[in-house]
């Protein structure tokens, strides 16, 4: 028979299992005032600025901000309403990592909200989720991160750049490293498939930009919450080309619809919504070319050519 004192270690086991994650979030809704609340509570956050243009603001509402433009140079480029809130950034876009899910081709992202439990835990990921000044957030839109080159100021001493006939944007140099293991820590854990072209501009951009002191404790803070770490922060992993993802995330009873990759297959298979061509990661030289916009995405031919799609003519056999 167990002492009181044995009883008393397992109520007080049972009582911190049940407390320690209990504010994980199950919604995005959730995520952003969970965030607010516990990982970017304090004035030290608050100094590291907002993700794109380093800029300071104070907390309004239960998720929202306003931006101190003076605190980082900001100049409004054209939606004063936007530019003086905080908005919350999906590092990786629910657009790309919901292009990926079955739910989204089915009903778009409402279906996927409803139905599909793995996205909703995509949408609610801490690690994913920063607070960034308004109208860069929409400026960004969905596009992909990418090396714009020079181009004139667009948001006065912001030196993120977004380049809209292109549809690419590039976060300043601070977080550059921060964005790239978030992609690699986001594409591993639920299993997306990530181009040849995007991976070595983040890899390329984590070698460069290495983990700093406040990355560390971000990702720190937020794993208190999520229950897991980022192991491309922590060190534990490292993202190489041709990476196989561990699919940690993916615990959902309704998962994406999977099929054994193609032979040779380093990545997932990318399609053209409107030429109706599939290219594949090995052989194809038009695989980094499809806009982010026009791409399907499929982890077979089976599930491509299923899909109405054929084969690009230049892919080599």
């Amino acid at each position: 028979m167990k002492s009181l004192a044995d009883l008393s270690v397992v109520v007080l086991l049972c009582l911190f299992v049940s407390t320690s994650f209990a504010d994980t979030p199950s919604s995005f809704s959730a995520a952003k005032a969970i965030a607010k609340r516990e990982v970017f509570f304090d004035e030290r956050a608050v100094r590291q600025g907002d993700l794109y243009c380093g800029c300071r603001w104070d907390w309004v509402g239960r998720s929202g901000g306003r931006v101190d433009a003076r605190s980082c140079g900001y100049q409004t480029r054209a939606q004063q309403t936007r530019a003086e809130r905080i908005e919350w950034e999906h590092i990786v876009p629910a657009w790309v990592f919901g292009h990926q899910r079955q739910c989204w081709q089915n009903g778009g992202r409402r279906n996927c909200v409803m139905n599909d439990p793995v996205f909703r835990a995509m949408e609610a990921d801490l690690f994913n989720l920063y607070p960034s000044v308004g109208e860069v957030n929409g400026d960004r839109s969905n596009f992909q991160y990418a090396m714009v080159g020079r181009a004139p100021a667009q948001y006065g001493a912001c030196t993120s750049k977004v380049n809209f006939q292109q549809r690419v944007a590039e976060p300043r140099d601070e977080v550059k490293g921060l964005v790239a293991r978030i992609h690699f820590y986001m594409y591993d854990r639920y299993g997306l498939s990530m181009s040849r072209q995007q991976q070595q501009l983040l890899m390329a951009w984590s070698r460069q930009y290495p983990v700093s002191e406040w990355e560390r404790e971000w990702s720190d803070r937020t794993a208190r919450v999520m229950g897991h770490n980022n192991p491309f922060v922590m060190g534990e992993r490292s993202w190489t080309l041709g990476h196989r993802p561990t699919r940690d995330g993916v615990v959902s009873s309704v998962p994406a619809v999977r099929h054994e990759p193609a032979a040779g297959s380093t990545g997932g298979i990318i399609g053209n919504r409107n030429s109706k061509v599939y290219h594949l990661p090995s052989g194809c030289p038009s695989y980094d070319q499809v806009a982010a916009r026009n791409q399907v995405h499929f982890e077979s031919e089976t599930a491509a050519l299923a899909a109405g799609f054929r084969k690009a003519g230049n892919c080599s056999d």
